[in-house]
C-alpha cells in the first residue's frame, strides 16, 4: 500500500505541475480553447500579448525626474487680471439711450421759450448700435460706438456738438446689453448668458449666477474659451488658487464638464475595482489605501505594480533606452518594493494619473499553500481508498 500511495502522490504532483485539466476551474481549459480553435493568430514570439513594455523601479532617482502635477494655468494663459476688472465697451446690438444737456436754454436743443422744464436736456429715442458699430446723433452725424467705452463715446459726441450747443454734456445709458455678456454652459444648474457689470465678475461668480455646479466639485472641470483659445482647469483649482479665478471678459464662453478621474486596482488588495480620485492630487500610497491596502496573508509587498502609458521623452530623461519603442507613448510598469521601509516615502511622492492600473502580485508562499492543499486532498482521498480496500479484504 505504501508503494501504491507513493505512486498516487507522484501522479498527483505531476498532474498539478503540468496543469492537469482535471483540476477544478471556473472556465474552459486554455489548452482546450487553443486546440479547438478553427483559426489561430499567434502573438509575437516571447511576448504572448504582443505589446512591448518597460519595467521601471520606483526609487529616488525616478521620483526626482517625474514631472510635478502642475496642470494648465489660466492666469498665465489669459492674464491674472490683478490690475482690476476689464473695461466694458459698447458693442453691436446694444440698445442705448443718449441724453444731451446744455448749460442754458436757447441753445441747439433747448429753445429760449422752454418755460418750466424739468431740466435743460433732451433725451433721444432709444437706438440699437448697428452692424457698422455706430450711433446716430443729430448734428454729430454717425458716431463710432462699438468697441469703445461709454465715457469715450460721451466725450466724442460732446466734442462734435461743442460748436452748436451751449456747453453740451452727454450721458449714455445702456438699455439692453447684448455684447457685455458671457455664456455659462455645461454641467451647471441653469445654463445662461450672464450680463457683466462694471464691478467685474470672476469665473466662480458667473458659475454661481448660473445656479452653481450640478456635479461634484471634485469631478468638475472648467474650460474658458476666449479669442479662439481655450484652457481647461479643475474647478477645485479655482477655489484653492485664487489667482486662477480670473476676471471674465465680454464674449467669453465657460464650459463646465464632469471629468471622472479614476484608477483600477486588481490582485491582492483589500478591495478590487474602479476608484475615484476624490482629490486633485492623489499619490500611489493614497491610492493603495483607498483600495484597502495589501492583504497581509496573500500579497507580495515587493511586487506592487502600476501600469501607465508614458511619453518617450520622460523615459529618456529617467535614463531608459527607448530605441526599441516606435510610438510616442510607451507602455510602462512601475514597480514598488514595499519590503523596503523607504519605499513608503516613495509611494507617497509618486503621483497617480487618470486611468492608472494598480496590480498587487500573489506571494510565492500562497502558491505553495495552494499546491500543498491540493496535495493534502489527494493524500486524504488515497488513504480513504486504502482503508476501504482493507475493509473489503478483511
Amino acid at each position: 500500500m505504501v508503494s501504491s500511495l507513493g505512486a498516487v502522490l507522484t501522479l498527483a504532483t505531476v498532474a498539478f505541475l503540468s496543469g492537469c485539466t482535471g483540476l477544478p476551474r471556473s472556465g474552459p481549459d486554455p489548452s482546450a480553447v487553443e486546440a479547438n480553435a478553427t483559426v489561430k493568430a499567434f502573438s509575437a514570439a516571447g511576448n504572448r500579448v504582443g505589446i512591448d513594455y518597460a519595467l521601471v523601479d520606483i526609487n529616488q532617482s525616478v521620483l526626482a525626474r517625474l514631472p510635478k502635477p502642475a496642470g494648465p494655468n489660466l492666469s498665465a494663459g489669459f492674464g491674472s487680471g490683478s490690475s482690476g476688472p476689464p473695461p466694458l465697451t459698447l458693442g453691436i446690438g446694444d440698445v442705448v439711450q443718449v441724453s444731451v444737456f446744455e448749460a442754458q436754454s436757447g441753445g441747439l436743443f433747448i429753445p429760449a421759450d422752454a418755460g418750466a422744464r424739468p431740466g435743460n436736456y433732451i433725451t433721444l429715442p432709444n437706438q440699437t448700435i448697428g452692424r457698422d458699430g455706430t450711433l446716430s446723433v443729430p448734428y454729430a452725424n454717425r458716431v463710432k460706438a462699438a468697441g469703445r467705452t461709454v465715457d469715450a463715446v460721451q466725450l466724442d459726441i460732446a466734442d462734435r456738438l461743442a460748436n452748436r450747443a451751449i456747453e453740451p454734456q452727454v450721458v449714455i445709458s445702456t438699455v439692453t446689453s447684448r455684447s457685455m455678456g458671457a455664456s455659462v454652459l455645461g454641467d451647471v444648474k441653469q445654463a445662461r448668458k450672464i450680463e457683466l457689470s462694471p464691478a467685474g465678475e470672476r469665473i466662480i461668480d458667473v458659475i454661481s449666477e448660473a445656479g452653481g455646479l450640478s456635479v461634484p466639485k471634485e469631478e468638475a472641470t472648467v474650460t474658458l474659451q476666449r479669442g479662439g483659445r481655450s484652457i481647461t482647469v479643475a474647478y477645485r483649482t479655482l477655489s484653492e488658487r485664487p489667482q486662477e479665478n480670473i476676471y471674465v471678459q465680454p464674449g467669453d464662453t465657460i464650459f463646465v464638464d464632469r471629468n471622472r478621474r479614476t484608477f483600477l486596482a486588481f490582485g491582492l488588495t483589500g478591495e478590487s475595482g474602479r476608484f475615484d480620485f476624490d482629490d486633485s492630487n492623489l499619490s500611489l500610497g493614497e491610492a493603495l489605501a483607498k483600495a484597502g491596502g495589501l492583504l497581509d496573508d496573500k500579497a507580495e509587498p515587493q511586487s506592487v505594480l502600476l501600469y501607465r502609458l508614458v511619453e518617450r521623452d520622460l523615459l529618456r530623461n529617467i535614463g531608459l533606452d527607448v530605441s526599441r519603442f516606435s510610438a510616442r507613448d510607451v507602455p510602462v510598469i512601475f514597480r514598488a518594493n514595499l519590503r523596503d521601509p523607504a519605499a513608503f516615502f516613495a509611494v507617497q511622492q509618486f503621483p497617480m494619473q487618470d486611468k492608472d492600473v494598480i496590480y498587487v502580485s500573489t506571494a510565492d508562499a500562497v502558491e505553495l499553500v495552494k499546491f500543498l492543499s491540493i496535495l493534502n486532498s489527494v493524500t486524504a482521498s488515497t488513504r480513504d481508498i486504502a482503508s476501504s480496500h482493507d475493509v473489503w479484504r478483511n
